[in-house]
């Protein structure tokens, strides 16, 4: 899936991106809204991990759905 695929179904999507990175909030995720770079940034902040590496990871997550 595409990430305005994502972004227009977001609300149906937190779910899953809830289970894949557990230490992101309900609020955390609203405010994000599918939005790619957004989520880059949280799952550096949230996981302390480098641009790339979170990267990956969102991009491994969306091919997933």
């Amino acid at each position: 899936m595409n990430w305005d695929q994502i972004e227009g179904k977001w609300t149906e999507l937190k779910g899953k991106a809830r289970s894949s990175w557990g230490e992101l909030t309900d609020d955390e995720l609203d405010q994000l809204q599918g939005k790619r770079d957004q989520l880059v940034g949280k799952l550096q902040q949230k996981y302390g991990l480098a641009r790339e590496e979170a990267e990956k990871q969102a991009d491994e997550w969306a091919r997933k759905l």
